[in-house]
């Protein structure tokens, strides 16, 4: 169901980046338009194989080979939330995060080229469903600040001892407090202000990337 999947898209791209656009058409494509075996086995619907890190649950599907083994997640919207980890924290796809994340046909032929499908026609397919079914219009959302982005994580109170601690030695640049609001990610601050994910989550001694509603991060410029 496309309408269920964008809520998902859209607040996976405020909180990591990955355009929404191109997360609904690799699901699309990934699961036969939800038609196929392995998405019905198992809510995967980026064909993510398992991996040495995985430690969820597994299912055999063949694919390139005869009984390859494939992760399994409880929910949908897990699936979603571990495609984009998976992008995030493999170094080959960094290149990815530097595209404009409006620039569909450069993140298609990018995923491509750093590996994530075999198949040549593989870019093709995912602009061909970003513009027969529209989707464009739902990374463009994920750019804004109309829909609620799906955040929790550290509380107030040991974000701020954390915050303290991270920019003592940066006093010399101008420091700006934000108050995290309900439909911001990380993302999305770091393109209020024109810095990086990382820079943000150095200054403040964030481990990770989960945010909570009026949470102060510090922006140094």
């Amino acid at each position: 169901d496309l309408n269920t999947f964008q809520k998902y898209a859209v607040e996976e791209m405020k909180r990591t980046g990955v355009p929404a656009a191109i997360s609904l058409a690799q699901g699309l494509l990934e699961t036969e338009i939800g038609n196929g075996v392995l998405y019905k086995k198992s809510k995967n619907h980026f064909g993510i194989k398992c991996k040495s890190d995985w430690t969820g649950e597994v299912i055999d599907h063949d694919d390139d080979a005869p009984g390859e083994c494939f992760r399994v997640y409880p929910t949908d919207s897990a699936s979603y939330s571990d495609h984009s980890n998976f992008l995030r924290s493999r170094p080959h796809y960094a290149s990815l995060f530097e595209l404009d994340p409006l620039d569909y046909k450069s993140w298609s032929y990018g995923l491509k080229k750093a590996g994530y499908a075999t198949n040549p026609k593989y870019p093709g397919l995912l602009i061909a469903f970003i513009e027969k079914y529209g989707l464009q219009k739902y990374s463009e959302a994920g750019m804004s600040d109309s829909l609620v982005a799906n955040i929790s994580g550290h509380s107030q109170k040991e974000s701020t001892l954390k915050n303290n601690n991270a920019v003592e030695t940066s006093s010399a640049k101008e420091k700006i407090v934000h108050t995290v609001l309900q439909q911001e990610g990380l993302y999305s601050i770091s393109k209020k202000y024109g810095v990086s994910v990382n820079q943000i989550m150095q200054w403040n001694g964030l481990e990770s990337d989960k945010l909570s509603i009026g949470q102060q991060l510090y922006i140094l410029k």
